[in-house]
């Protein structure tokens, strides 16, 4: 089962929440926040024999970015 999850830091926590599932959680840096995550997925789906895949999509922003001329 492949879960995504959207990551972004709101100003004072880092947060994540499931594209398509019902799953938010928060960390005050991205080790906590990784470790959240774990813990709310595990929370969300129980008992499960089917492997969990975490994949987690990041907010970067890109300071400065000039498109390349082709």
């Amino acid at each position: 089962m492949l879960v995504k999850i959207e990551t972004y830091f709101d100003g004072d926590n880092w947060c994540a929440r499931g594209i398509g599932e019902d799953i938010f959680t928060q960390g005050r840096t991205l080790d906590e926040l990784h470790q959240s995550v774990k813990e709310a997925v595990a929370c969300h789906f129980g008992d499960t024999s089917e492997p969990i895949t975490i994949l987690t999509l990041n907010e970067v922003k890109l300071v400065d970015a000039k498109a390349s001329a082709s």
